[in-house]
């Protein structure tokens, strides 16, 4: 069976700065007729660095959305024409200080695909130096140091709130952990 919803006509309601809302009416695989909703975002990247003292940088940042200050790995909106390993080098750099010599694209997901569009990209960032962060004019963050053993089983109990993060660290315990060895 073919699952795809076709639309047959779109309407934007709202463009911000960051997202765009759409109204789709679609025509869905039965040949009946559905409404969606669609935010559309440019997509995001993220970046789990650690440092040759294997410690990781992590950000707290208050989250309006979820109403709390949540622990997350540096990340940020791509902008307008930009590749993704360009974003992840730059946001590292504003939030932490960070440059990293060797970025290595881990993956990647859809943040909500049942309403949005935004993908975001995950590079692990090896070879770091410190540098000085040069947050956004309207970004409040902390920079915490974990060490990588603390964060991943922080990840394995099930305790960041922050998909990304928890996304990195897992993908990092399973290349440490379950990769073929041979």
């Amino acid at each position: 069976m073919d699952l795809t919803e076709k639309t047959v006509k779109k309407e934007t309601v709202f463009e911000g700065k960051v997202i765009t809302l759409e109204l789709h009416d679609v025509t869905l695989p039965d040949e009946s007729s559905g409404k969606r909703e669609v935010i559309k975002h440019p997509g995001a990247v993220a970046v789990l660095a650690v440092t040759p003292e294997g410690t990781i940088p992590l950000i707290r940042q208050y989250r309006k959305a979820s109403e709390q200050t949540l622990l997350e790995i540096p990340a940020g909106k791509k902008e307008a024409g930009e590749e993704p390993l360009e974003t992840a080098k730059r946001e590292l750099k504003e939030e932490t200080g960070y440059s990293a010599s060797r970025l290595i694209d881990i993956g990647g997901f859809y943040t909500s695909p049942g309403f949005a569009d935004e993908y975001i990209h995950i590079y692990l960032a090896e070879n770091v130096s410190k540098g000085e962060a040069n947050t956004d004019e309207d970004e409040f963050l902390e920079i915490e140091m974990w060490s990588k053993e603390e964060a991943i089983q922080f990840a394995l109990q099930g305790k960041f709130n922050d998909a990304k993060t928890a996304y990195s660290l897992l993908q990092l315990f399973a290349r440490e952990n379950l990769a073929d060895k041979s």
